[in-house]
């Protein structure tokens, strides 16, 4: 009868330790739904303006160098200097090559008396053969010495040509009008062949050339043309069209060359001149909003989502596009009409109650 008791005894402490605690918590205040700001998505569209520095180079540039070695003995002009397409910039001694125009030119003269006793000799074996004095063996080899000779002689000029055209490579022409941007080459100093002496921007188009990041490449730009300005001065502007893009990236500075021809070339443009490229990208229907709304999910970027019935967020993964100053601009995750929690998400949990509050901010059409 003692345990039975005792069990009793039990049973009633622990019924009265239950209903305790259930007065304790009806006793507990209700947690306050957690008040945020809210907005309703809507898509816009979104184009980026693309602005960047350059600079004007020509469209054809060339290293000029001489076909010859030797000794530099003049040198004509200088760096910033236009010259003509005829024009000598510098010449080398032409002792060695003139030596060998005379020696050629000997060779010719040789050559051309060989001929000419040949041909004497042929002429008195014809003669002779008519009138039965000679054999056909040997007018037949006076004119095969008549054909050597002549073949010398053919020789002989060949050799001149070549000499008095390597006397002619001496002299370093521009070969097209132009301005000379570098200069490698002083008075006194040995030249080799192909070795680069002068570097010759020619007259006519002018191209702004960039170094632009491969990352300005994951979008498309509009088709309008490239509105360019000259850093000094931005009154001086004029447009231009992509013509070339580099087929590599640069290793060391992860940029891609892009070379844009400019329309109409300003006098203020010279070589040289730094230029700003600006150029805005094609439209793409985003949605853009504070940068206050981000929030991570499991190390993902996400948006806080308010279900407008039953007022529970939910924690939305999306995808950034684009990151600017004071606002986010997402490309994927939310549709429009959504209401997306703007403020207030540093002390929110998925599937709370809150409290919306209306944003005073939305996002504007770029």
């Amino acid at each position: 009868m003692k345990r039975v008791a005792s069990g009793r005894l039990a049973v009633v402490l622990g019924l009265a330790s239950v209903v305790a605690a259930c007065q304790d918590r009806a006793a507990e205040p209700a947690r306050p739904a957690a008040q945020v700001k809210v907005e309703t998505v809507a898509l816009t569209d979104y184009a980026p303006v693309v602005s960047l520095t350059g600079e004007i180079k020509a469209r054809f540039q060339a290293d000029l160098s001489f076909r010859v070695s030797g000794r530099i003995t003049e040198r004509s002009v200088d760096v910033g200097a236009h010259v003509t397409a005829d024009q000598v910039l510098a010449r080398l001694d032409p002792q060695e090559q003139q030596a060998d125009v005379d020696a050629a030119q000997a060779s010719v003269r040789a050559a051309e008396a060989q001929v000419r006793q040949a041909s004497s000799a042929f002429d008195r074996q014809k003669t002779l053969l008519g009138q039965g004095f000679t054999t056909r063996r040997e007018h037949d080899q006076a004119e095969a010495a008549l054909r050597t000779a002549q073949g010398s002689l053919d020789a002989a000029r060949a050799q001149l040509a070549t000499a008095q055209e390597a006397l002619s490579y001496t002299a370093l022409k521009a070969g097209a009008a132009g301005i000379i941007t570098a200069r490698n080459a002083e008075v006194g100093q040995v030249a080799q062949a192909a070795q680069a002496m002068f570097t010759l921007a020619h007259d006519g188009p002018r191209d702004a050339v960039f170094q632009v990041h491969e990352s300005a490449f994951f979008q498309q730009p509009e088709d309008a043309p490239v509105s360019l300005a000259l850093v000094s001065d931005p009154t001086v502007r004029t447009t231009g069209t992509v013509r070339e893009i580099s087929p590599t990236v640069d290793a060391r500075t992860g940029t891609v060359r892009v070379t844009i021809t400019v329309d109409r070339t300003p006098d203020a443009m010279a070589l040289g001149a730094a230029v700003s490229g600006t150029a805005r990208l094609r439209p793409r229907r985003v949605v853009i909003l504070p940068w206050s709304a981000l929030a991570s999910d499991s190390g993902r970027t996400a948006v806080f989502v308010v279900d407008p019935a039953s007022k529970v967020a939910a924690l939305r993964p999306v995808t950034v596009l684009a990151y600017e100053t004071g606002k986010v601009i997402i490309s994927a995750g939310l549709t429009a009409g959504e209401l997306a929690v703007t403020d207030g998400t540093k002390l929110l949990r998925p599937d709370e109650v809150v409290a919306m509050v209306p944003s005073n901010t939305s996002g504007a059409t770029r």
